[in-house]
Formats: C-alpha cells, structure tokens, sequence
C-alpha cells in the first residue's frame, strides 16, 4: 500500500506511517468486533439450551435466533449517536468508542449466570449485553469504512476500502477456530456445560489489541479540512434526513444495496449455518470446518472485487454479486440438501409426510417469554416435524377432527394434551414423538446426517458459490456508499441504510426464515424473506444506482 505524502495530510494533522498503519488498525478493530458479534451466532443451539432452558425446543431456539437477531435491532440507534458524533467531533473518537462497548459487553457474556441459575435474570442479561453490542457495532462499520476511503488516494478506493470488508470474514474465521478450538480442548459435553464461555472470554486479549492499534491513529484528512473550514455539520440529522436531497440518496443506499447486502451476506454465511444444523442434521463440528473453508476464500475474493470495481467500476460489480445470490438461493439449498443430507432428500421424495389437522388447533410456534403451551394435537405434530428437518405438506381437515401424521402409508394419529397438567402434557408430547419418529425411520428418514455419504466437495462447491456472490455484493460496497454521500454528512447517512439493511433485513434472516420454516412445513420456504429484499435491490440498482467510482469525496 502506498504512504501517506506531506502533500495528502493537511497541515497540523498528525501524519500516520503509511496507509498501511490506517487500514491495519480501522480492519482490526472491525474484525475483532464482527468476532464478538459472530460467536453469538455460531453459538446459537448452545445459547438457546443454556439461557432459554424454560421454552420447549422449537421456541427456545427461535428465541435464540431472536435475541441474534436483537442486537441488529439496535445497530440503526448506534448508526445514528456515533454517526452524529462522527460527523461533529470527528472519525476517530466515535471508532474509538464503539470497540470499547463492544468489547466490555462480549466479555461480560462469558461472566453471565445461566437459566439453570438464576432462572430469568439470565435470559434478561443476555438481552441487554446484546443490546449493548448491536449499538456499538451500529457505529463501527460506518467510521472503519469512512476513515479508510478519505485516507486513500483516488483510484485506489474500492482496493484499500475491501480490507474493511475483509474484517468481516477474518471476524468470522477467528469465531469459528475459537469455537472449534475450544470444542476440541474441552470436548462437547464440557462446551456445552460451560465450554462456551471460552470464545466470549478470549474477546478481552483481543481488545486490548484493537485499542492499542486504534490510538495510534490520527484523525482523517477530509474530516480535518472540513473541520478546519467551519463546515461541519451542527445539525447532522436534519440535514441528512430532512433535506430531500440528501434523504433521498439515504433511501437510494438502502433500497439498492443495503437490501440486498443484509440478504445475501446473512444467508450465505449464517442462515445457511441453520438450514444444516437444524434440517439436514449436519453435525456442528462439519459445519465449522465449512464454513471456516469458506470464509479463507472469502477474505480473498473482498479484495478482488473491490480491487475489480476500481477498474471496471462499482455498480457492474455489486449487481453480478446479487443476481447471482438471487438465481441461486433455491437451486443451491437444494443441491446443499442432497449433497450433505442424501438420505433426507431420498425419504422426503420417495415418501412424503402430510399433516391433516384442523386449523383452528394449529399455532405459530413463537413463543419467546414462554408463557404459552403448544399442546393442541396439531401443535405437538408439527413441533416434532420441525425439529426433525422434515419437510411436510398442510391438509385442512374437518372442525375438530383428530391430527393425523402421514408417512407413506403410515399414519400416526396425535394427540391433544390440552387441559392436562405439565407432567401429563410431556408424556403425551413424548409418545406422540416417538410414534413419529417411528414411522419417520421406517421410511428411511435419519435422525442424522451420515457422515460417510456426505459429497464434501459439493457442499463447498454450494458455499463458495454464495461466497462469491456475497463478496461481490460486498467487496465495492464500502467504497460506494462513502462516494454516495457529502463529507459533512457523511457518516451519519452512510451509518444509518447500512444498519438497518445489515441490522433488520439481514440481522433477522435467520429467526424469520426458520419461523416461515416452522409455519409452513417446508424446509426452503424460508427462502422467500433473502429472495425478495435481493430481487427489490436488483431492480433498483439497475435502474437507479448511479456509478460513483470516479466521484470527489471532498465534497
């Protein structure tokens, strides 16, 4: 990377070694807060049974795939406070700031009682350390991405802006090799006892080195002339979001990029992490060593493409990325199912399952605070279904006529434990389940995938195809955005679509695609929640989205 000249830095600001020093320390920072975000999600089976130990297991997991989802709730607030302090006070200090929280809340989930414990204290915590970091990260990306590209010389915005992106993936790979690590060490029945509590832990070393590599940092050169100048901004959020300009260009980043950003980069690397865990059965330490493999690749491919969109430009880039993650959601989960699953997808096409109930007895099975009790006959049926990874299809039956499970031809009648005390509701769920699970095996449904007829090159070949499209996506987007918007402005507009595609539409693919899972049987139904935010990003970019690699950022 190339140095810093006298000629880039304005007079009286401190000048740093080379962009080397500016890229290592916004990257690192941004990767070690990815880390601590991403152990949550990895961790997602184990959280819902250690801190949700009072729901049953659809909804405990559900609600742990809410809580994941709830710290990207908060990240728009976070965009928006360190975005105003970022665009007033300065790059540095709102950066700064934000690894601090991050790092203090990650830390304090490895110190957290557990619901065996401390009964709903502990899930009530956990909620607020998650909240913590989802307002922390709102403010990291936004500053990391901003310092970076006003640092880098023209030309080379999308290349140095990619290392950025990077972190994301380096984030992600060094969640997974602590998670496997420490699977290895302890061995599973200690991590899932109290194991977990290593990868949250470890968070406190890489902090310190994240701070120390952020305070040997100066403030960036257009922040500085515009500070010098008079020119910031007094009222970042009136002129951001109430001039229609500069509103405009809010909406145009979210509904062209952020949409799908939020889509792509969460199916390809997090819900697809549930679809093979929770519905083909694939063991978790084969799922790690996936997506570490994927995630190596990935960190290459950011740099490709932003290294690409300066040379080609950004809107071609991101546009491929996302129409190829939109042609490829439905083919590539079902090649992944006959891939990592053969089995599964054998039994589901040889002998589907039907389940005919009334529909005045079946429930949405979400219930985060557990005050409900799924126990109709339609319920119990389709919880077992769900839990199992078997894709089933509804039938409306007659008022108050009994649910029947069909397997082929097998039919399992189940059972109705409403009105029964809580003992006698779990010995009917348990024979109901075991009825089933009966009938699943004797069709050739396994309770797990086989590890011998696994087709491993395959399984890679679907990830990588969702890499490459998220990278795509990605690797410019950073790039692009700080193009999009005036410096004065600059990271309270850009902060705010990015956290709230990254936050609400992607942060929450995973809890909303496995509750559509849930409600309608079918295992790729899901699908449909990536699939339309990425369709609607598509025509917009195409449309609307204006290239804006040869664009002045000193506006």
């Amino acid at each position: 990377m190339a140095e810093v000249t006298a000629e880039q830095a304005p007079q009286g600001v401190k000048k740093p070694a080379s962009l080397t020093t500016v890229v290592a320390a916004s990257s690192a920072g941004t990767a070690f807060e990815w880390y601590d975000f991403f152990i949550f999600g990895s961790l997602t089976q184990v959280i819902s049974k250690t801190f949700f130990a009072g729901l049953n297991e659809t909804a405990g997991y559900i609600a742990a795939l809410a809580l994941f989802g709830a710290g990207f709730a908060f990240r728009p607030l976070g965009a928006l406070v360190f975005g105003r302090i970022g665009d007033r006070a300065g790059r540095k200090g709102a950066f700064l700031a934000t690894v601090l929280l991050m790092g203090g809340a990650t830390f304090a989930i490895a110190l957290l009682p557990t619901y065996a414990q401390a009964g709903l204290i502990a899930p009530g915590l956990l909620i607020l350390m998650r909240i913590v970091q989802g307002f922390a990260l709102g403010g990291e990306y936004g500053g990391a991405a901003i310092y970076v590209a006003e640092h880098a010389p023209p030309g080379q915005r999308g290349w140095l802006t990619s290392w950025v992106q990077t972190s994301a993936a380096f984030g992600l790979f060094a969640a997974l090799g602590v998670i496997l690590v420490s699977r290895m060490a302890v061995g599973e029945a200690a991590f899932n006892a109290w194991g977990w509590r290593i990868p949250f832990a470890v968070s406190a070393g890489l902090l310190a080195v994240s701070v120390w590599m952020r305070l040997k940092l100066s403030e960036s050169p257009a922040f500085h002339r515009v500070k010098e100048a008079g020119e910031t901004s007094e009222r970042p959020y009136v002129e951001a979001f109430g001039r229609w300009g500069n509103l405009k260009l809010v909406l145009l980043a979210f509904f062209s990029m952020m949409s799908a950003q939020g889509a792509v980069w969460y199916t390809s690397f997090f819900y697809i992490q549930v679809f093979m865990e929770k519905f083909l059965k694939v063991d978790a330490a084969t799922i790690n060593t996936l997506m570490m493999a994927a995630t190596a690749v990935s960190a290459v491919f950011y740099c490709v493409f932003g290294w690409l969109s300066d040379k080609i430009g950004r809107k071609a880039v991101m546009l491929g990325g996302m129409t190829l993650a939109l042609a490829f959601y439905f083919p590539g989960f079902h090649l992944l199912e006959r891939a990592a699953n053969p089995a599964l997808a054998e039994a589901s096409a040889a002998t589907p399952v039907t389940v005919s109930a009334d529909p005045a007895g079946c429930a949405l099975q979400f219930d985060p605070v557990g005050k409900a009790a799924f126990v109709s006959s339609c319920d119990i049926a389709k919880s077992v279904l769900a839990n199992a990874g078997v894709s089933y299809a509804n039938q409306a039956a007659p008022a108050g006529a009994p649910t029947l499970i069909k397997v082929g031809g097998a039919t399992v009648v189940s059972r109705d434990a409403r009105g029964l005390d809580k003992a006698a509701a779990k010995t009917v769920k348990a024979r109901v389940e075991g009825e089933i699970k009966a009938a699943l095996l004797k069709a050739g449904y396994p309770a797990k995938a086989d590890p011998a007829r696994m087709n491993m090159p395959a399984m890679l070949g679907v990830l990588f195809v969702f890499v490459v499209a998220a990278t795509a996506l990605f690797g410019p987007l950073a790039a692009c955005l700080v193009e999009l918007f005036p410096t004065r402005i600059r990271y309270t507009a850009l902060s705010l679509p990015y956290h709230i595609g990254t936050g609400w539409v992607g942060g929450f693919v995973p809890f909303t695609a496995f509750a559509i899972v849930a409600a309608t049987g079918n295992i790729y139904s899901g699908l449909w929640y990536p699939a339309a935010f990425t369709a609607l990003s598509v025509l917009t970019t195409l449309f609307f989205l204006p290239e804006t690699r040869r664009r002045s950022i000193d506006a």
